[in-house]
């Protein structure tokens, strides 16, 4: 639910005025915003509808790796249907659907994002228990465990996201929440705060960070009793980078949002300038939805065959990415991990 938590108190004072006063002048500011939401979201539906494809077509959910990944990608592809909406309010100042459309954009937009995140963070556990004991977390790793978390995720994003979503409102020309008091205010961000960044974000990266450490641990037992395997050093060595991209792109893309949100809580007034930072803080966080495809295309070579299959029919059809053994777990870690 990107959509602004601007306080009653300041929506009513100056940026209503601001609003009122700069409905109408179309700015290269504002052009220049379209075209990036524009980019943002055509970036976001071709790239996760890509993943989504190469899954469906090539790889048939035949892991719980895969059906992470095609959960993510769906959800971040499905994220990017409300761009459009938020981008038309903010580049004429005017929610020009309805308030019913409103209220069903917030749902949509709200439960896209947290599935996006859960299963985000769903797959950080996953990929601990192939690595921590693979033995051990076999049954729980099957396609059709997998299946059931992920539909978990998204009956409790929905659960998550729908009492906050209904409080949106296009009663005042734009579609914002419509709050009593700043109270309340406090705590629906704090709330949305904790369950779709604080709590993720500790949980990826508590479970990375034990990743890391587990593989450097086999690393180390395996020169103890063998000559040094430089293979597995460079493997651990793009882990870790792989593993810090992921987690600060998160961050980066997702903090602004909250920080803002919070911030606006205790201005006094709320300028232009300030709702200009606030839009582009919004087009960030939908930003992250574009990344993970672009991280894919980076770190996995699974993945880059994949897309040049799709891409270039004439390509050969590369082998199916079934974990079938822990060694192409660790074989292909940029799957793995990133997934």
């Amino acid at each position: 639910m990107d959509a602004p938590f601007f306080s009653d108190i300041d929506f009513n004072t100056t940026f209503v005025d601001d609003h009122l006063l700069y409905k109408d002048n179309v700015d290269g500011f504002r052009i220049t915003m379209a075209i990036l939401y524009l980019v943002v979201c055509i970036l976001g539906l071709a790239g996760n509808s890509l993943v989504v494809i190469a899954i469906l077509k090539l790889d048939k959910l035949s892991s719980s790796t895969t059906v992470y990944i095609f959960n993510l990608a769906l959800a971040d592809g499905l994220f990017m249907v409300g761009l459009p909406f938020i981008a038309s309010q903010n580049f004429q100042n005017k929610w020009m659907f309805g308030d019913i459309a409103c209220k069903v954009v917030m749902v949509l937009d709200g439960l896209n994002q947290f599935t996006s995140i859960f299963c985000l963070t769903a797959m950080s556990i996953d990929r601990y228990m192939a690595l921590a004991d693979p033995l051990k977390f076999a049954r729980w790793r099957t396609p059709r465990w997998a299946k059931i978390v992920s539909a978990f995720l998204w009956l409790f994003s929905l659960l998550t996201i729908l009492p906050m979503a209904l409080h949106f409102s296009s009663d005042r020309g734009l579609c914002i929440p419509d709050l009593d008091s700043d109270a309340w205010w406090l705590g629906v961000l704090s709330y949305t705060f904790v369950m779709g960044f604080a709590l993720p974000f500790t949980v990826m990266t508590a479970s990375y960070a034990a990743l890391l450490l587990t593989m450097r641990s086999q690393r180390i037992r395996m020169t103890t009793t063998t000559t040094p395997n430089f293979e597995t050093h460079r493997l651990e060595s793009q882990v870790t980078k792989m593993v810090v991209a992921v987690v600060v792109v998160f961050g980066i893309c997702w903090l602004p949002f909250y920080t803002l949100n919070f911030y606006a809580l205790y201005q006094t007034g709320l300028y232009l300038t300030f709702a200009r930072a606030f839009e582009f803080i919004v087009l960030l966080s939908y930003s992250w939805s574009c990344a993970n495809p672009i991280l894919y295309a980076c770190f996995s070579e699974t993945f880059r065959r994949y897309f040049r299959t799709l891409l270039c029919p004439a390509a050969k059809s590369p082998p199916s990415m079934q974990c079938n053994t822990e060694r192409y777990d660790l074989n292909d870690a940029s799957l793995t991990i990133l997934a």
